[in-house]
């Protein structure tokens, strides 16, 4: 049985801009992944609490706008501080089920003044223990206005049953090198975190599997007009604008071939279940490794760079 890895895909809409209840939620999900006997519970990017949608509704780039200023603040205060004890409860969950977690938050981290925020992957083991929080490298388009870049701290891979696991954050997964740090440590069950949408998973996912020969679990979120709360600030400037659907899920599995084991999947709002069997790994692996047989590190290397960034260092 340490061949096979039960996944549970948490195709779910946040609380949105409500961290205390999107987290009782997320608990909801992980206690009825650990009734299915799920060994991994994978959750979307950002999840906690929310993408920033208003960004594109509400004219974000505009400068020194209040609607953005405050609902920036508001943003702020319903992020994620670790050190805080945020995410303790979680964390005795994944150790109560003994079940692992990549969870997606808003991270408002110490080690960088407390004010700003920054996307990242979080990895829960299965004892409970936060192993990694991988702070998005390079936030995309308009989520500049709010997230902050993070750094290479969290490449980090972790051994799960036979499985290794890393994870990015949506179009970090279109970056190579990242890719390449997380293959060269070994990773064969890559996580791909998205605020949802099957446009963003439907090519990257194959992909990424047909490249590294690896599983690839894309996991997005959902976000429907009807989602925001009605106490959400400004919330008749954002709806003034949205669409019905912003976001439709998606959530999908590739195998190490590059096919389909669950298509996009843009019908369910809950867990989507699979199982995984190692052993494909090994049958890929036979005609291709990106950073074993079928690589040349006396001709191409990637030099990364994991320490943990910070304005001051005290001697």
């Amino acid at each position: 049985m340490k061949n096979l890895l039960k996944v549970a895909l948490a195709q779910i809409a946040p609380v949105w801009l409500d961290k205390k209840a999107t987290l009782k939620k997320i608990e909801n999900q992980i206690i009825e992944a650990a009734d299915y006997n799920a060994e991994l519970i994978v959750f979307g990017e950002g999840l906690v609490p929310g993408y920033p949608f208003w960004l594109a509704l509400t004219g974000g780039a505009e400068w020194d706008k209040k609607v953005n200023k405050e609902l920036h603040a508001y943003y702020v205060h319903n992020s994620i501080t670790i050190e805080d004890g945020d995410l303790d409860t979680i964390c005795a969950l994944a150790q109560k089920h003994k079940i692992a977690i990549y969870l997606g938050v808003i991270e408002r981290p110490l080690d960088r003044g407390g004010h700003s925020i920054y996307c990242s992957l979080v990895y829960i083991s299965e004892a409970g223990i936060i192993q990694s929080v991988h702070r998005k490298l390079q936030p995309t388009y308009d989520e500049r206005l709010t997230w902050s870049p993070g750094d290479g701290n969290g490449l980090q891979v972790h051994r799960l049953k036979k499985f290794t696991v890393g994870g990015l954050n949506c179009w970090e997964n279109w970056m190579p090198l990242p890719r390449a740090a997380l293959y060269g440590q070994g990773e064969n069950l890559h996580v791909a975190v998205w605020p949802g949408s099957d446009h963003n998973t439907k090519d990257i996912t194959r992909f990424i599997a047909r490249e590294s020969r690896s599983y690839v679990i894309s996991v997005s979120s959902l976000m429907r007009k009807s989602d925001f709360p009605e106490n959400t600030p400004y919330l008749n400037n954002i709806i003034e604008k949205a669409p019905d659907l912003l976001a439709n899920g998606g959530s999908c599995i590739a195998g190490p071939n590059g096919e389909w084991l669950i298509k996009p999947d843009i019908i369910t709002d809950g867990n989507i279940y699979h199982t995984l069997d190692f052993n494909r790994v090994y049958e890929e692996r036979q005609n291709f490794d990106p950073v074993g047989h079928y690589s040349r590190p006396d001709v191409t290397k990637l030099k990364v760079n994991r320490e943990r960034q910070s304005t001051i260092e005290f001697e």
